[in-house]
């Protein structure tokens, strides 16, 4: 099987081939400028040294004069003095230069020579009104085939470390830029193995893309491990919570099956089955739902809920099912927050049940609102929670026992209310003094109507 290369490798790869296209292009660019500066630099030359003579030199009853700064030679630029009818009067013309060349006031030209070619420039130099001088200045032209055969020659004298360099700097770059990635691949490897859901890359938070990703992944790993801890507290739940119910189906079945002779022992084991069924299928309903919450993956529809109203038609409605226990409320009007109606309805309905089974005779429901906070408050005047049982009251199926209907709840209840109200981004805290009752409090964030 062919072995195909790893991401750095090829990386690496492409940013050498990269960086060599780059050096490929601006050799090139280097090539097709140099020829244009050196042009640019000699003809700069050429004019600034033909100007410094132009005032060494002059007619004198008609004979040539020239001052004793004048050089026939400076700069490696050649000076021909003509006179008027283009006559040569001083100078040595350089070998192979094209003697015929016209005479043009001020301009720079190129010229092509036999062996050599040439830059010049040309002054008229008036004398009097009628006479003048012409003064040229000829300057070879550089050898530009010898320099840029250096520059190549340079170049590929170079080119050998400069693939090694950044060849070594690319993989170096590469590896460090995805050492993270290495993290990750390592940690989605160990999570699928199913050896360690609580690891993470743990990479510091930064905006570069490799950052956002391991993020990702954190929150995604944290996700699973949170998915996977629901799914064996829910089966762990379940298999303690069911065996009792399935212990009692079995044994009546078995009693039946042996014992029950008349309709009435059938009628009453198959009641029994009945009751411990619905037990169950409640438990694996509240089961659900609970771990429903925990993941987020409950639909919550959020709208504005009128949730003074909402209390005053619960409390309405429950009076006549608290058996013989009095339910006064003090609700103020107009008290409006952002909730799922649904699960905001089955908060008050457990508390109030709650309250129902704990009591004695008298629960008590307000409702107000202090700093922008709804607060909801459920007293009941009942046996109360113990100090030391406090915190336990919300875990799962954990019950106070001295209910007056103990066992006949699941210990789902607060569980479940203390899960909805953190959805909603409330709290929720319990006052209790034993023998004189409880106190829950529920804080969500108020909206205006």
């Amino acid at each position: 099987m062919k072995r195909r290369l790893s991401l750095k490798l090829k990386l690496t790869l492409w940013f050498t081939c990269f960086m060599l296209l780059t050096a490929a292009a601006c050799l090139a660019f280097i090539l097709a400028v140099s020829g244009k500066m050196a042009e640019k630099e000699a003809f700069q030359i050429l004019n600034l040294t033909v100007r410094a003579n132009l005032t060494e030199l002059t007619l004198q009853d008609k004979k040539l004069v020239i001052s004793q700064d004048f050089t026939f030679y400076a700069n490696n630029v050649h000076f021909l003095i003509y006179n008027k009818e283009h006559s040569l009067l001083a100078g040595q013309v350089p070998p192979s230069f094209p003697v015929g060349t016209d005479l043009e006031n001020g301009i720079s030209k190129y010229i092509s020579g036999k062996d050599q070619d040439y830059y010049i420039l040309d002054f008229f130099v008036p004398c009097g009104w009628e006479d003048g001088l012409w003064l040229r200045g000829i300057l070879k032209s550089p050898d530009t085939n010898q320099t840029l055969g250096n520059i190549i020659a340079m170049f590929f004298l170079i080119l050998p470390f400069f693939i090694l360099f950044v060849a070594a700097g690319g993989y170096l770059i590469t590896k460090r830029a995805l050492k993270p990635i290495s993290y990750l691949t390592e940690a989605a490897e160990s999570i699928g193995e199913g050896k360690d859901l609580t690891r993470r890359i743990g990479l510091p938070q930064g905006h570069d893309e490799v950052s956002r990703l391991a993020y990702a992944f954190d929150h995604m790993f944290g996700r699973l491990e949170q998915s996977f801890e629901a799914e064996k507290q829910f089966t762990s739940d379940a298999s303690h919570e069911l065996r009792t119910p399935t212990a009692v189906i079995l044994a009546q079945c078995n009693y039946a099956a042996k014992h029950a002779d008349t309709l009435s022992e059938y009628r009453e084991a198959i009641e029994v089955i009945e009751r411990q069924a619905q037990k169950m299928s409640l438990l694996i309903e509240r089961l659900l739902d609970i771990t429903r919450l925990e993941l987020g993956t409950q639909t919550m529809h959020i709208e504005t809920v009128n949730l003074s109203e909402m209390c005053s038609i619960l409390c309405e409605e429950q009076k006549n099912n608290l058996g013989g226990i009095t339910l006064d409320s003090q609700i103020e009007e107009s008290i409006y927050i952002q909730a799922d109606p649904f699960l905001l309805s089955r908060v008050i309905l457990n508390l109030l049940d709650n309250a129902r089974k704990y009591g004695k005779e008298h629960i008590f429901l307000r409702l107000y609102t202090s700093s922008s906070t709804a607060i909801l408050e459920i007293e009941d005047d009942g046996i109360g929670i113990a100090k030391e049982q406090l915190d336990k009251i919300w875990q799962r199926f954990y019950q106070v026992s001295t209910s007056r209907e103990a066992g006949s709840g699941l210990g789902l209840g607060l569980s479940m209310v203390r899960q909805i109200i953190l959805l909603h981004g409330g709290t929720i805290a319990v006052q209790s003094v034993p023998a004189h009752g409880s106190c829950f409090t529920v804080s969500l964030p108020a909206t205006l109507s």
